[in-house]
């Protein structure tokens, strides 16, 4: 017999694939499995741990191979594939989900997603037949910023790519994906105080109709798990039912004849599957749904086996089914807030009011996912519990039965209208209160912290959320001490840390001595993408840099000044200097580079250089030069070979140790005259992978490698790391590997 105790290393064993470097071989796998059978009736819980680790292995080696070869990267296909889950409306771009994917060529990716720009209204269930320019699903690797691959490689898709062209197969008109998109765009057309986006949220499944100033709103509040269809939603209504049945049993209102609690039970799970159905299943409300169902046939028949047992079992199927959701964070913190609730209401005393017991559900949430919020690298709101003792009920109670109601009404418009209607003021108003509480705090994004600290605050959070009473919740609150006081690392005197950030084609580079703090440009915007705002503030705040002692724009192109206007609204900047005297300059008070600047941080020495008879914007770019401990390098901004050549005749020219490529390494800078006298050791690029300009030139890559000179590229690499004035060596964030980045 298996005892309970023994099932917890089967969940172990699939959990571990998120931490594995790299995948084990086959044979590795085979042999584990055999071993697990042998240890099988001596040793279970090692054999269970190494079946769960097999069984994982084996799903992300299939993963993986799903993916898009390198071969076709950059390539244009035709293929014919199904819209799966709702397409997103952005300004002229509408991007979704293609499934089932077929095509004449070998190893397309059978689910890929797709932008079609200015492209026709698409509809879920729809099937096409499309030219799509294919590409590699890489995403950015950035200090404390968001794993695109991970999240890509969770959810299947082994590619992403742009639309050139295509023709409408067959309609929608008879499948699920057609009818939620329907019901959709009905919900956006009434009129509810323009909360016609938060009411297709609750009841879809669909964010889109959210702006993004709405987003961080509920970010900053610690909301957004009550705009997306969740385990709390799926849960509530499944609970509706059951308590409906319930009380009427106790009022003696129901039939004697028929069994109160099977009733309650189906009736139950029938709501929790039928919301799930109506929100698409994605892969959330699947997990959600799974554990409501496991809850209610826990109750039917286990009641007597404890509270942890559907939660164990839940988390054993959703990671045996793929092991892979173990890569999103939503998987960590949803089963980690049902885990604390468990913990933190089981071991209760007397009857708690619904006031008392929603407070201290908002406080075991907040302390409990506390550690692991810092963990995944999350931003936490410091009113998101206040926010939440109004926002949970408000929505919960209120918000969603209504627009599900009103929903359900749709076919009778003088119903349905006025309950739509009416959620969509209750939900304007909360989001009047939110706005309020965003105003006076925002999200906090804490530096990223060292593994010791890590378990310090798990073991004190751990500790808080025990029972009241037990004196040895005080001491977590010691253990948290940490947190209050954060030490982040910083350079010695007399040298300086570079961070070149992985902003895709644009730029981005960090400067850090042991007391200030310098950027140089700050990455590109792209319609409603401002790399400023998704990569380059996050690497910030995740390295400990609370203000800029001053930001230098090269020149203001949108790839170096993008992200400007992000940064300086969000992060205090006590300097702005500029290349070119253009509108986003001038709008700021930026100073003019001036060549000959010089001032000295920390025994770093920093100068400026301005080619004074520029005739474009990339001739006028402002460089700058680092030396630390005699260790010098040179960030030339888009300097072409001509400004190359006004350089090398002016005082400041001479040797450089590292060299960052002028212009994203286009050929029309770094000539062989400028390499030859600058001399490098080694030479960076910032590029998008794939870019359109080819960038770096092979020119440029045959004219490095002639002279020797190493080349380190972001899109390659990742964020590139130095250390400057330690002579050592310089180091991507992509080479800290996990098994599912590409190199």
């Amino acid at each position: 017999m298996i005892r309970l105790r023994d099932w917890l290393s089967l969940p172990l064993g699939l959990l571990t694939l998120r931490f594995l470097p790299e995948l084990p071989s086959a044979w590795i796998i085979g042999l584990g499995f055999c071993i697990a059978l042998l240890l099988w009736p001596y040793v279970r819980p090692f054999a269970l741990f190494l079946l769960g680790l097999g069984w994982a292995c084996v799903q992300g080696h299939w993963a993986l191979e799903q993916r898009l070869p390198a071969s076709h990267d950059g390539r244009t296909f035709w293929l014919e594939g199904q819209v799966v889950g709702l397409p997103e409306y952005s300004e002229s771009v509408v991007r979704f989900d293609l499934d089932s994917v077929t095509s004449r060529h070998i190893g397309i990716p059978a689910r890929i997603r797709v932008s079609w720009y200015k492209g026709p209204k698409v509809q879920a269930g729809e099937r096409w037949r499309l030219a799509v320019t294919l590409k590699q699903a890489r995403g950015s690797i950035n200090p404390g910023g968001f794993d695109y691959e991970a999240w890509a490689l969770a959810r299947g898709l082994g590619a992403v790519g742009t639309v050139k062209a295509g023709q409408l197969v067959q309609g929608a008109e008879s499948s699920l994906g057609g009818w939620r998109d329907q019901l959709r765009t009905r919900l956006l057309s009434i009129e509810a105080t323009g909360r016609a986006g938060g009411l297709a949220a609750l009841v879809v499944g669909d964010g889109s109709g959210l702006s993004r100033a709405d987003w961080q709103v509920l970010q900053d509040t610690g909301t957004v798990h009550l705009m997306v269809i969740s385990g709390q939603h799926v849960s509530l209504l499944a609970a509706v039912l059951f308590a409906g049945v319930a009380l009427l049993f106790r009022w003696g209102i129901w039939p004697q004849t028929l069994p109160w609690l099977p009733v309650a039970v189906g009736l139950a799970l029938f709501g929790a599957l039928g919301y799930g159905w109506l929100a698409g299943f994605e892969v959330p409300v699947q997990r959600a749904c799974l554990m409501v169902a496991l809850a209610l046939i826990w109750r039917l028949c286990f009641w007597h086996l404890g509270v942890w047992l559907p939660l164990l079992v839940s988390l054993t199927l959703v990671l045996v089914i793929n092991p892979l959701v173990g890569l999103q964070a939503g998987f960590w913190l949803s089963f980690a807030a049902v885990a604390l609730l468990i913990l933190g209401f089981s071991g209760r005393l007397g009857r708690w009011t619904a006031l008392v017991s929603l407070w201290r559900a908002q406080w075991l949430i907040a302390v409990g996912l506390l550690p692991l919020l810092l963990a995944l690298s999350l931003p936490v709101s410091l009113t998101g519990p206040i926010a939440n003792l109004v926002a949970v009920p408000w929505v919960s109670i209120l918000v969603v039965p209504l627009a599900l109601l009103g929903s359900a009404l749709l076919w009778i418009p003088p119903l349905a209208d006025p309950l739509l209607g009416l959620a969509g003021y209750l939900l304007e108003g909360l989001f009047q209160l939110l706005r309020v509480l965003a105003t006076w705090q925002s999200a906090w994004q804490a530096p990223e912290l060292s593994w010791g600290v890590r378990l310090l605050l798990i073991l004190g959070a751990l500790l808080m959320v025990l029972p009241a009473g037990l004196p040895v919740r005080t001491l977590g609150l010691v253990l948290w001490l940490p947190l209050f006081f954060p030490s982040t690392i910083v350079p010695a005197a007399g040298r300086a840390e570079v961070w070149v950030l992985d902003v895709g084609q644009g730029l981005s580079v960090l400067i850090r001595t042991a007391q200030h703090s310098l950027l140089y440009d700050t990455g590109p915007r792209w319609g409603d993408l401002d790399m400023g705002e998704r990569l380059v503030l996050p690497s910030l705040r995740a390295l400990g840099v609370q203000r800029l002692d001053r930001l230098i724009l090269s020149h203001e192109d949108n790839d170096h000044a993008g992200g400007l206007l992000s940064i300086v609204q969000t992060m205090p900047v006590l300097e702005v200097m500029s290349g070119t005297q253009g509108a986003l300059a001038q709008g700021l008070g930026a100073k003019d580079c001036q060549t000959g600047s010089t001032w000295e941080w920390d025994q770093v020495r920093f100068s400026l250089w301005r080619w004074e008879q520029a005739r474009d914007d990339n001739q006028s770019s402002c460089v700058l030069s680092v030396e630390a401990s005699g260790e010098r390098l040179l960030l030339t901004g888009d300097i072409d070979q001509r400004a190359e050549r006004a350089w090398l005749t002016s005082d400041g020219a001479g040797q450089a140790d590292w060299l960052l490529l002028g212009h994203h390494g286009s050929r029309t800078s770094s000539s062989a005259t400028f390499l030859k006298a600058v001399r490098p050791q080694a030479a960076l690029v910032s590029r998008g992978w794939g870019n359109s300009f080819g960038h770096p030139h092979p020119e440029v890559v045959q004219r490095l490698e002639s002279l020797g000179i190493s080349l380190f590229d972001t899109a390659k690499l990742g964020a590139l790391r130095l250390e400057l004035g330690a002579r050592g060596s310089l180091e991507g964030l992509r080479v800290r590997q996990r098994f599912w980045f590409r190199l």
